[in-house]
């Protein structure tokens, strides 16, 4: 395989291409990582639906999406609503780790727009959760885990 070179003039350093077969390669590993991800997290949250429906909670919402972003989990409790926000990761820490600030914004803005459906609206009762699952599939469940 030959590898050609081109220069960066601006960073002054050598900027390597890869063969348009080589590039090809890495993006279908690429997809297939995303693939395995997105099937082990929606793995993930069907498994904490299962244990809040074993606690008494139904499901109201699976992978709600706003104009803000998604909601994992919506679950009824009573008259009121829970939030869910599902991670997974190796560890719980690691799990714990992906969840940012920028992404509780975008959680609590899309929790506003969902309530914005629901006929107490703003008045209704809820509450949010962090569930993150470990790799072996052990689960942690934060609940009321942050404020609004």
């Amino acid at each position: 395989m030959s590898v050609q070179m081109s220069f960066d003039f601006e960073g002054a350093m050598p900027v390597t291409a890869l063969p348009p077969t080589v590039s090809a390669q890495v993006r279908s590993a690429k997809s297939q990582q995303g693939a395995v991800a997105y099937q082990a997290g929606r793995s993930a949250e069907l498994r904490i639906a299962q244990d809040y429906e074993r606690r008494g909670f139904a499901v109201a919402r699976h992978r709600w999406r706003g104009k803000h972003g998604e909601i994992d989990l919506i679950l009824q409790d009573g008259d009121g609503l829970v939030f869910v926000e599902v991670k997974k990761s190796k560890t719980f820490e690691g799990a714990a780790q992906r969840l940012g600030q920028r992404q509780i914004r975008r959680l609590f803005a899309s929790a506003e727009e969902f309530l914005g459906t629901q006929p107490l609206g703003s008045l209704t009762d809820i509450r949010f959760d962090v569930a993150i699952v470990d790799g072996v599939g052990d689960v942690q469940v934060i609940e009321n885990a942050f404020s609004h």
